[in-house]
């Protein structure tokens, strides 16, 4: 039973184009390219209990302890006030020719990049709560699901370059919100500026008008449609969608921090423990309004997700 709902979901007709097969995508010493192994879908998936042990592990003997020595203050988590607008914009929303093989790189960028992704997803339920839970959740599983079925498909190429445009916002995001709890009000409002920009070119510019615009309009004209199609482009809108809602939120940011002067608050935290800090402490917190929109992944998905259109541009 459990191998004909198997057969049936992996239907090559779904999946692949047509006159292909899953034996032309299996990996073996006759091919001239080496190809993904699908089995190498499980890997991902101890290294996410691996990278959450690191993660703790720093938290605990390295972040926290060097955070108390900048002056940081380890407050208690507060439940922050409803968000009304954030809360209605949420509810508002031939063959192939396998000329490109796996190189090691890819290899290890796609396995840590699922990883990650994978821990974001399992350590969110412990992790403090934000207003956007499930819309993270959602990203993170949108992100693993395009991962795996890219992999599976031999569709890495434009994956990695959609791993790549989510990726590099979140280093920005993350430094932004490091020099706020340091209380480097300056150099934050700077990093924030820079990561308002360089999240609006990636996400809602490069993203649509490049990437998913190569999956649905450019790969038809090179070869006829097939299902799986259809279901990676779906996912890459849906995460465009999580991006149009928290590019909202960080514009509310920066209009804020325009006005006020300097970044201040948290939109995005419903149980932040800096979220109201703001006013009580020099160490407010880093604005993360949209913090964990991409995974960093999103997006990790993502957005590190992204990761899917590259079915198309592989061929």
């Amino acid at each position: 039973m459990l191998r004909y709902l198997l057969d049936k979901f992996w239907d090559k007709d779904i999946w692949l184009p047509p006159n292909t097969t899953w034996e032309d995508l299996a990996p073996g010493p006759d091919k001239p390219v080496v190809l993904n192994d699908h089995r190498h879908l499980l890997y991902p998936i101890p290294l996410a209990i691996v990278l959450i042990i690191i993660r703790h592990m720093l938290e605990k003997y390295w972040f926290a302890p060097f955070g108390k020595s900048l002056g940081i203050k380890n407050t208690r988590p507060k439940k922050a006030p409803s968000n009304p607008k954030l809360e209605a914009a949420y509810q508002a929303s031939t063959k192939i020719r396998h000329k490109q093989g796996i190189t090691n790189d890819i290899w290890w960028y796609y396995m840590i990049s699922t990883a990650f992704y994978w821990s974001l997803t399992i350590s969110q339920f412990w992790d403090v709560k934000r207003k956007d839970f499930w819309q993270m959740f959602v990203h993170h599983i949108t992100t693993i699901a395009l991962l795996s079925f890219s992999w599976v498909c031999n569709a890495h190429r434009i994956g990695t370059l959609v791993l790549l445009v989510h990726d590099c916002a979140d280093i920005l995001l993350d430094a932004a919100k490091a020099t706020k709890y340091a209380n480097y009000q300056k150099l934050c409002d700077m990093l924030f500026a820079v990561f308002t920009l360089l999240w609006i070119v990636t996400r809602l510019w490069i993203f649509p008008f490049y990437i998913i615009w190569s999956t649905s309009i450019r790969a038809p004209m090179l070869q006829p449609m097939f299902p799986a199609y259809y279901i990676f482009n779906s996912l890459l809108c849906l995460i465009l969608g999580l991006h149009l809602v928290w590019t909202w939120l960080i514009l509310q940011v920066a209009y804020k921090a325009i006005t006020a002067g300097k970044l201040d608050g948290d939109i995005r935290s419903s149980s932040s423990e800096l979220s109201d800090s703001s006013h009580q402490s020099n160490h407010s917190t880093p604005n993360r309004a949209h913090a964990h929109a991409n995974s960093n992944a999103h997006a990790h998905t993502n957005s590190k997700a992204h990761a899917h259109v590259n079915h198309n541009k592989d061929k």
